[in-house]
């Protein structure tokens, strides 16, 4: 995860994640210490779209994101950068799929953020395995259970995230992060 994340934020994300997880059966200390250092990173906006178009537009849909509209050469990538990628998509599909569920399910596109989640999560492990990579047990288990964690952080989204009424949960959410940051949490 970045080294830009505040360390206050991970530690707010971790308390929420393990209160919720632990809730719901779903307490694993490696997976709660991966998805809130997760949702600190994808709090800054450009991290969670790190991915654009060559005009420079955000990519935000995960069949773009997995098959890009220009390969940036036609050699296959290395395995590192077939593993990052992988990895930002089952972030970034876990991370929507949980907190703005309600959201992908409008668009109709859950089975598939839930299923490209679970497969890119199995391919990292695939690949640290292969890499001799020590979270390949973690990434499997994300794999296995992808769903069971998608539906914790929705949970976790509507017992502390729950937008305003009539509001943007992006919206909503970014700006509550905000002030979350600005104030170091002091205040929550």
């Amino acid at each position: 995860m970045s080294d830009r994340t505040s360390p206050t934020l991970r530690d707010f994300f971790r308390q929420l994640a393990e209160r919720s997880f632990g809730e719901l059966g779903l307490f694993d200390a490696d997976i709660v210490n991966y998805v809130a250092s997760l949702l600190a990173e994808f709090a800054h906006c450009d991290s969670l779209y790190r991915l654009q178009t060559g005009a420079g537009s955000r990519v935000d849909n995960i069949v773009e994101m997995l098959n890009p509209a220009v390969p940036d050469d036609s050699r296959p990538a290395p395995l590192m950068h077939q593993r990052e990628m992988r990895k930002y998509v089952g972030d970034y599909t876990l991370f929507m799929s949980g907190l703005f569920r309600q959201h992908i399910e409008q668009r109709g596109t859950l089975d598939l953020y839930l299923r490209t989640g679970q497969q890119c999560y199995r391919k990292v492990s695939e690949l640290d395995l292969a890499l001799y990579r020590t979270r390949f047990l973690m990434f499997e288990q994300l794999s296995k259970k992808f769903e069971h964690y998608s539906g914790a952080l929705d949970y976790m989204s509507k017992a502390h995230f729950a937008p305003s009424p009539g509001q943007d949960p992006f919206a909503d959410f970014l700006k509550k992060v905000d002030g979350w940051v600005r104030v170091g949490l002091s205040s929550n």
